[in-house]
């Protein structure tokens, strides 16, 4: 995986400078899914659970294209300035997450 240098602290991934945020949206998300469970256990109507579902699958989805997007303008980038083989590499293991995405 491609990091940029972070000043003074070495190398970070490139979502870091968006870490605080994403795991706040992650917990969000977590608490979503605990709720799932929760409709489950109360035996709430199935329609009603299934909306659920789609809220948090999109949640996840949405979490996911903002990461891509984060990797695309950092990680990606990063190899494009070095050039050399590394961006043709880059660029696939893009194309597969999107792939993987698309699949899902």
């Amino acid at each position: 995986m491609t990091t940029i240098e972070a000043e003074g602290s070495g190398a970070v991934h490139g979502y870091h400078h968006q870490k605080d945020e994403h795991l706040k949206r992650l917990r969000r998300i977590e608490g979503q899914i605990r709720g799932l469970q929760r409709l489950v256990d109360e035996d709430v109507y199935c329609i009603d659970i299934l909306t659920q579902v789609s809220a948090s699958t999109k949640a996840l989805q949405s979490f996911a294209l903002q990461l891509l997007e984060e990797h695309l303008r950092h990680c990606v980038a990063d190899a494009a300035v070095k050039g050399g083989t590394e961006i043709d590499a880059k660029v696939e293991e893009a194309t597969k997450a999107i792939a993987r995405l698309l699949r899902t």
